[in-house]
C-alpha cells in the first residue's frame, strides 16, 4: 500500500509540474493566475480521488494508472491515445498561447465558469470511480468483470468520457481562451472513434454488455446520443 501511495503521488506530481510548464512556458510567464487556479483544481482533486481510491479500491488506481498509447494492446488504441493526447497537450499550450498574445477576450465569468465545468467534470468521475470498480484506463476485460447498468450507467453507457467532455470544455475556458475550443474539437474526434471501438470490444469480449447496450441507448449525451 505504501508503495502505491508513494507511487500516485510521484506521478500525481509529475504529471503537474509537466502541465504547469506546457502553460507557463508557452504563455512567457508566471503571472498568468487563470493557470494557477487551473492546476490547483486539478491537483487537488486528482489527489483526493487517489487517497479515496487507496483506502476504498486500491486495485483500481492500479488499473487507472496505467494508462496511455503505450499501455494499449490494440494498434487501432495505441493511434487514437497517441493523438487523444497530443490533443490534450494541444488543448493547455493553445491557451497559453492565446493568453501570451490576446487573442481571446474571455470574461471573468466565463473563467470562472469554466472552473465548474472543470470541477464537476472530477466530480462525476469519482462518481463513476465509486460504482464501477472495474473502470480501467485502458481497453480490456478484467477478469471477473461484470456489466454496471446503475448510477450513472443507468443513464448513459460511457459516463466516464461524459464526465471527462466536461472537464475538456471548461479546460480551454478556465484557461482564458476560446481558441484552445478547436483542440478539443481535434481531440474528442478521437476519443469518440476510441469510444465507438471500445464498444465494439466489449459487445464481444463482456457478456451481457450487448443486452445492455439495448437496455441503454445513449452513449454519451442522454437523449441525445
Amino acid at each position: 500500500m505504501k508503495n502505491l501511495y508513494t507511487k500516485m503521488l510521484v506521478s500525481l506530481v509529475a504529471l503537474t509540474v509537466v502541465m504547469a510548464l506546457l502553460l507557463f512556458v508557452p504563455a512567457a510567464t508566471i503571472q498568468y493566475w487563470q493557470a494557477w487556479v487551473y492546476l490547483a483544481i486539478f491537483a487537488g482533486a486528482s489527489l483526493l480521488i487517489s487517497l479515496y481510491l487507496i483506502k476504498k479500491d486500491p486495485a483500481l488506481l492500479k488499473r487507472r494508472m496505467r494508462g496511455g498509447p503505450t499501455a494499449e494492446k490494440e494498434t487501432t488504441q495505441k493511434i487514437i491515445m497517441l493523438f487523444a493526447s497530443m490533443g490534450f497537450v494541444a488543448l493547455l499550450v493553445v491557451p497559453a498561447l492565446d493568453y501570451r498574445f490576446g487573442w481571446s477576450a474571455v470574461p471573468l465569468s466565463v473563467v470562472t465558469a469554466g472552473d465548474i465545468l472543470v470541477a464537476i467534470g472530477f466530480y462525476f468521475i469519482f462518481l463513476v470511480y465509486k460504482e464501477n470498480t472495474f473502470t480501467s484506463a485502458t481497453i480490456e476485460v478484467a477478469e471477473n468483470q461484470k456489466v454496471i447498468s446503475t448510477g450513472p450507467y443507468a443513464l448513459v453507457r460511457h459516463p466516464m468520457y461524459a464526465s471527462a467532455l466536461l472537464y475538456l470544455i471548461g479546460t480551454p475556458l478556465a484557461l482564458r481562451s476560446y481558441w484552445g475550443l478547436l483542440a478539443l474539437v481535434f481531440m474528442m474526434s478521437f476519443l469518440i472513434w476510441r469510444l465507438v471501438d471500445e464498444e465494439k470490444f466489449l459487445a464481444k469480449n463482456l457478456p451481457g454488455y450487448m443486452e445492455y447496450e439495448k437496455k441503454v441507448q445513449h452513449r454519451l449525451v442522454p437523449y441525445v446520443w
